[in-house]
């Protein structure tokens, strides 16, 4: 199969694209390296020294022999040459990952407030209104997030997109299928919500085949194709604004800062590990819907956890001081989280569940890059109204600890 793969450099692409090519298939990496400049927009960077793209492709064709192919295109702005690159490889697939991806970021200033839906909107139109006019019959497999449904306590299982309801008619009540109601908790999830209504209309009035997979939170370093090579490194995010919960706790853990949990510590959030996440794409794009069907649409996550019980985990693993800080965002202090994920199990997923070895190979990549850390990005300071305050911790970093677990 031919893969173009939207956003290849990123942290969930650039796996997914030496996996998909591990696997024999023929992919091409789309790219404008944004994430790379939004690193220099904050002054951080990852914690993982990670390579040039070129680099990075070129030291995947000396150790498995495979090639992956390149284009730079800004696929929110260049609407031609995405189409002429359709056009010219004719992919059989395309993954899309081509979005800005960080709720923080997202409402850090009316900056990158504009960026986030400007890029993450118009990137999402482009790409489906692109597959129309190439004429390519190419399924469509796109990274939403879990963060479609809301953070609060819908007092049921939360469907896989579909929900069943009756409505009231002339002659009683009428059963119906419907997207299950969307509860953005920021703007970036409030794009993704937008991104599913345009599948809808698209699937309907062009026959496009999409999967929507609604993705958990991510946590993890490594696949198996990424620690083939140093060169091959993933990218590993600890600040503020792009790091996700878990790998955030256990690089705070590395250097002597406290676990930052935000208010009560009684979010509930679906996870997934990264291994698991290339896995769903492969496995998503091999069982794609007809022509004519609706949007097919994955949970895709493995396992949901209290964010105040990850925080004891990890402080019972390495020794850390968990220490409750403001909650930046607008949402509920506790919150329960039951998801449906058969879909996935249906096909063969065997999860990848939180487990001490795995939080250990967290904390040794985490304690081996620690000299990298910059303490002044790991607060999240980017606050979602005027009524919230950064979670700053109190005391800050103790040096003595750097290297806990070395």
């Amino acid at each position: 199969m031919k893969i173009a793969i939207l956003g290849g450099d990123g942290f969930c692409g650039w796996p997914t694209a030496l996996h998909l090519s591990a696997r024999g298939h023929d992919v091409v990496v789309v790219d404008n390296l944004s994430r790379r400049a939004i690193d220099v927009q904050l002054g951080t960077e990852s914690l993982t020294p990670i390579r040039g793209l070129d680099e990075r492709l070129a030291a995947w064709a000396q150790r498995t022999g495979r090639r992956i192919g390149v284009a730079g295109i800004d696929l929110a702005e260049d609407y031609e040459a995405y189409l002429d690159l359709l056009v010219t490889e004719r992919p059989d697939a395309v993954v899309h990952f081509a979005e800005q991806r960080a709720a923080p970021f997202s409402m850090k200033s009316p900056r990158t407030k504009r960026y986030t839906v400007d890029n993450n909107v118009n990137a999402t139109h482009n790409v489906l209104c692109a597959i129309v006019e190439s004429g390519l019959d190419a399924h469509l497999v796109h990274l939403g997030t879990m963060g479609v449904y809301g953070y609060g306590t819908a007092g049921m299982r939360i469907p896989e997109g579909y929900l069943d309801v009756e409505v009231p008619g002339p002659h009683g009540g009428v059963a119906q299928q419907i997207l299950c109601p969307a509860r953005p908790g920021s703007l970036y999830h409030m794009t993704k919500v937008l991104d599913q209504t345009m599948f809808a209309f698209y699937a309907k009035n062009d026959g496009l085949r999409i999967t929507d997979l609604h993705q958990g939170i991510v946590w993890g370093t490594s696949t198996a194709e990424t620690a083939l090579d140093e060169r091959l490194v993933n990218r590993f995010d600890y600040d503020g604004d792009y790091g996700t919960v878990l790998n955030r706790f256990l690089v705070q853990a590395a250097v002597g800062h406290p676990l930052t949990v935000h208010g009560t510590g009684g979010q509930t959030r679906a996870f997934i590990h990264i291994r698991d996440m290339v896995r769903c794409v492969e496995l998503a794009l091999a069982h794609p819907p007809a022509a004519g069907d609706r949007v097919k649409i994955f949970n895709q996550m493995t396992e949901t956890h209290r964010v105040r019980d990850l925080a004891q985990l990890v402080a019972g693993l390495t020794g850390a001081e968990v220490e409750m800080v403001p909650n930046p965002r607008q949402e509920s202090a506790e919150n329960d989280l039951h998801v449906d994920n058969d879909a996935f199990l249906d096909l063969g997923l065997r999860p990848t569940t939180l487990s001490e070895g795995l939080l250990r190979e967290v904390e040794e990549a985490a304690v081996r890059w620690a000299h990298r850390v910059d303490l002044s990005r790991i607060p999240a300071t980017s606050v979602w109204n005027a009524r919230r305050r950064p979670g700053v911790p109190a005391r800050g970093a103790r040096p003595a600890a750097l290297g806990v677990g070395a």
